[in-house]
């Protein structure tokens, strides 16, 4: 990948975790409601405090995708919190797909431009 291609891309990524996991703080930006499920899912993410830990894990990969440190190792850390993203609202809550699609394109994007880190741990 051009490296002001995959340049662009991870600042984009990193600005868009760095958005939403601020968000699950701070709730600038409002979302509609759940059905009946997916408030039941969410909720128990909430109750056991798991929601703060993907805000700060969003957060911390954000800014690092933004000043290009431990990037490699936190574009895998996010891709379990994108996985989750797209399967939530595959199966709970359709209508919000789609920035949970934007979310792992731009992650797989990511994971590719760092392929050249990953190569000792895959040999």
């Amino acid at each position: 990948m051009n490296s002001k291609v995959f340049m662009v891309v991870r600042i984009l990524l990193g600005l868009f975790v760095l958005f939403f996991g601020l968000n699950k703080f701070f709730h600038f930006l409002e979302f509609g409601e759940m059905s009946a499920e997916a408030g039941a899912y969410f909720g128990a993410l909430s109750s056991v405090k798991l929601i703060t830990l993907v805000a700060i894990i969003e957060i911390v990969a954000g800014l690092a995708f933004i000043f290009n440190k431990y990037g490699a190792l936190l574009a895998l850390i996010l891709m379990s919190i994108s996985v989750n993203a797209v399967l939530f609202h595959a199966m709970l809550a359709p209508e919000g797909i789609g920035g949970a699609v934007v979310l792992i394109v731009l992650n797989i994007l990511v994971l590719y431009g760092y392929k050249d880190k990953y190569k000792d741990l895959l040999s």
